[in-house]
C-alpha cells in the first residue's frame, strides 16, 4: 500500500473540539504583527527598530516595547527568529485549507519584509541568525543550534511554496540555500560529520524539499553531505542509537531521510526512517499517554517509572513523531501508525494546548500533583510554542488518506473531505453523534431501555458521489475497541483486519458506526503496580495534589474507580470517582486539566480482607 494525504483545501475540520482548537490557533496567528514577526531578520539585516531600551513608564505598552517578541525571540537570543518559520508553515497552512484572506495577506507582508531583508544582505542571506554563528560552529566555539533556527526560515518559505503555490517564498529559499552551500562545501567530509553532531534540525528535509521543487542537482548534495553518519549508520546496522539521545534533535533528521526517500527513491533513506521507528516505539514502549521522553530524551526500552517528573513528554517531540507515523503509516499502511497518532492527538496535542488561550505546555508533567505551565503569547517562544502553532493547523490530513483503490477515514475527527478520486469527486463527512438519548446496555451488560451514557464511541460517515460512481472506502477499528463493532448501514459491508470495508456504489452511502470500549488499567512496563487509567484513547486525570496509593486490583479497575456525574457525559467527556477512600479523587480528561493540580499514575495496594 502507499497512501497519501490530501491537500490542504480538500479537507476541513468541522464542529467539535479539534476545530474550536484550530479556530483558537487561528486567531493567535492574526493577532501577532508582520513587523514584530520579522525583528530579528530585520535587525541582522541592519534595517530594525533597535530601540528596545524601555521608555518611562508613562509610556504606552507599544512605546515601551512590551508588544514585542521576547524570550526565546528577544534580540541576542541564541535562536532568535526560530518562531518566524513555524508562523510562516501555520499561515500558509490555515489560508491554504480555509482561504483566510487576512491571513494571507499578513503571510505577504512577512514575505515583502524577507524580500527586503535578503536585498539588503547582499542577496542571498535571509536569517535572523548571523553568518558568524556558523563560524563558531565550525571552529568548536560555543554557540547555540544556529543550523536549526535558519531551518525554521527554511521551512517556512517551503510551506508557504508548497501550500500555496507562491513562487517568490521559493526564490527566497534558493537563493538563501547559495549561502549554506557555499559553508557547507568548506569542510572535509569528516569535520562536517563532526559539525552535524551539533543539531541541525530539519535541514535534510529542507534540501529534499528544495529537490524536489527545483530539480537543482545542488541538493543532492547536500543530502549526501547531510547524511549524519553517527545516527544514521547504527540504526542501520540494528542498534540502539537513540537511549538517552535529545529526541527532537533526531527526529527532524529522520524526517528529513523519509522526505530524501520519496524525493530519491534511495532504499537507505528508507531503511533509516524504519529502524528508527522500530528503536524509537516498537523496542522502547511509552508513557499511557504515547509519549516517550523525560527530560527531552529517549528514556531506556521499557523503562519509564523513574523518569516519571516535571519535564515528561516535550510537545515537540509529540508533534514530529506524529509526523514520523504519518510517513510510515502512508508507506505500509500499518494501522498500528494510526493508534500512536490518535493517542498523541488526545493525550498529546490537546493536552498541552490550552483550551481558553491557546498557549502551549512545553512538557506535560506526569509526576505526582504535578501542573502544567503554560506559556504566553509574546513573552515565552519556545521551541515547543512553534511546534504548536504547527501542530492545529495539520489534524484535518490526518483523519482522511487516498490511495489507488480506497479512501481510507484514519481518525475518528469531525472532518468533511472532497476527493477528486479515479472514479470522480467523492465526498466524506465524518462526525461523532453525542445525543444524550442514547439507549444503551446498564452497567452490568443487560439491554437497559433508559437514557445511559455510550459506553462506545459512536460515529457516523457519509460518503456521496455521482450516482453509479463506485468507490471502497475503509473505516479504521481502533486498536482499544474491547468487542465487534456495530456498523449500521444499507451498503454492503466486509471486515478486513482492523478495518471496515464499505461498498460505496454510488448516490449517498451512510454508515453509522460503534466502537465499544471499557475503562482500563495501563501499567508503567517496569513498575506493574503503578497504573493509569484509560477510556478509549482517552488518558484520564486524577484531581489530586501529590500521590497517592489506591486499593484494589490493578488489572480490575472497577475495584478502584466508579462512575461520577454519568448523566453530564457525552462522548469522551469520561468522569470518574476513586472507590474505597475516605477522601475520593475525581478522574477528567487529561487534555481538559488546565490549572489543577493532577497525578496520571496511581500505586496500587491490594485491599485488605475484612
Amino acid at each position: 500500500m502507499s497512501a497519501h494525504a490530501l491537500p490542504p483545501a480538500a479537507i476541513r475540520l468541522t464542529a467539535g473540539t479539534f476545530d474550536r482548537r484550530r479556530r483558537r490557533n487561528r486567531d493567535y496567528l492574526l493577532s501577532l504583527s508582520e513587523r514584530n514577526l520579522v525583528q530579528n531578520h530585520l535587525i541582522e539585516a541592519g534595517i530594525g527598530d533597535q530601540a528596545w531600551h524601555l521608555h518611562p513608564s508613562g509610556a504606552s505598552a507599544a512605546d515601551r516595547g512590551l508588544d514585542r517578541h521576547w524570550g526565546w525571540e528577544t534580540p541576542g537570543s541564541l535562536l532568535r527568529g526560530h518562531f518566524l518559520g513555524h508562523w510562516m508553515s501555520a499561515a500558509a497552512r490555515e489560508a491554504a485549507a480555509t482561504g483566510d484572506a487576512m491571513l494571507r495577506a499578513k503571510l505577504d507582508g512577512v514575505l515583502d519584509l524577507l524580500a527586503r531583508c535578503q536585498e539588503e544582505n547582499g542577496g542571498e542571506w535571509v536569517f535572523a541568525t548571523p553568518p558568524s554563528f556558523l563560524r563558531r560552529l565550525a571552529e568548536g566555539r560555543d554557540v547555540w543550534a544556529p543550523q536549526y533556527a535558519i531551518h525554521k526560515t527554511f521551512m517556512g518559505l517551503i510551506d508557504v511554496h508548497r501550500d500555496l503555490g507562491d513562487e517568490r517564498a521559493l526564490q527566497i529559499a534558493h537563493r538563501a540555500a547559495g549561502a549554506i552551500a557555499a559553508w557547507a562545501r568548506d569542510f572535509d567530509q569528516e569535520r562536517f560529520q563532526e559539525i552535524l553532531d551539533m543539531e541541525t534540525g530539519g535541514m535534510l528535509e529542507v534540501w529534499a524539499d528544495l529537490l524536489d521543487a527545483t530539480g537543482d542537482d545542488l541538493y543532492r548534495d547536500l543530502l549526501d553531505r547531510y547524511w549524519h553518519a553517527s545516527l544514521f549508520d547504527p540504526l542501520l546496522a540494528g542498534e540502539d542509537a537513540l537511549t538517552n539521545m535529545h529526541a527532537n534533535t533526531t527526529i527532524p533528521e529522520v524526517l528529513g531521510a523519509a522526505r530524501a526517500y520519496e524525493v530519491t527513491g534511495d532504499e537507505r533513506w528508507r531503511l533509516v526512517v524504519e529502524q528508527y521507528w522500530e528503536w524509537a516505539v516498537t523496542r522502547r514502549g511509552a508513557f499511557c499517554t504515547g509519549g516517550q521522553t523525560s527530560g527531552e530524551i529517549w528514556t531506556p526500552p521499557f523503562s519509564f517509572a523513574a523518569r516519571r517528573g516535571s519535564k515528561t513528554q516535550e510537545h515537540c517531540t509529540v508533534y514530529n513523531m506524529i509526523r514520523l507515523a504519518d510517513v510510515l503509516y502512508r508507506w505500509n499502511g500499518d494501522p498500528e501508525h494510526l493508534d500512536y497518532i490518535e493517542a498523541n492527538l488526545h493525550n498529546g496535542l490537546l493536552a498541552q494546548q490550552h483550551p481558553e488561550t491557546g498557549m502551549v505546555a512545553y512538557f506535560l508533567p506526569l509526576e505526582g500533583g504535578a501542573r502544567k505551565q503554560w506559556g504566553t503569547p509574546t513573552e515565552d517562544f519556545w521551541c515547543c510554542h512553534g511546534t504548536l502553532v504547527q501542530a492545529h493547523t495539520r489534524v484535518a490530513p490526518l483523519a482522511v488518506y487516498a490511495d489507488d483503490e480506497a479512501l481510507t477515514v484514519a481518525q475518528y475527527v469531525p472532518v468533511r473531505a472532497q476527493v477528486t478520486a479515479a472514479v470522480g469527486p467523492v465526498t466524506i463527512d465524518v462526525g461523532l453523534r453525542d445525543d444524550a438519548s442514547y439507549v444503551g446496555p446498564d452497567a452490568n451488560g443487560g439491554p437497559g431501555g433508559e437514557m445511559h451514557r455510550p459506553r462506545a464511541l459512536r460515529v457516523q460517515v457519509s460518503v456521496t458521489s455521482g450516482e453509479g460512481t463506485s468507490t471502497r472506502v475503509r473505516l479504521r477499528i481502533p486498536a482499544w475497541t474491547s468487542g465487534e463493532p456495530v456498523v449500521t448501514t444499507s451498503a454492503s459491508w466486509t471486515r478486513d483486519g482492523r478495518f471496515i470495508e464499505l461498498a460505496h456504489r454510488g448516490g449517498e452511502s451512510t454508515v453509522d458506526l460503534e466502537f465499544p470500549h471499557e475503562l482500563r488499567t495501563v501499567p508503567i512496563p517496569d513498575e506493574p503496580g503503578t497504573v493509569a487509567f484509560v477510556e478509549g484513547p482517552i488518558v484520564l486525570a486524577g484531581l489530586v495534589d501529590r500521590e497517592v496509593s489506591l486499593q484494589g486490583d490493578p488489572s480490575d479497575p472497577s475495584t478502584l474507580l466508579a462512575a461520577d456525574d454519568e448523566r453530564q457525559w457525552a462522548q469522551w467527556l469520561v468522569r470518574y470517582r476513586t472507590v474505597g477512600r475516605d477522601a475520593g479523587i475525581r478522574f477528567i480528561p487529561l487534555n481538559e486539566v488546565t490549572d489543577e493540580r493532577y497525578s496520571v499514575y496511581f500505586p496500587v495496594r491490594a485491599a485488605v480482607s475484612p
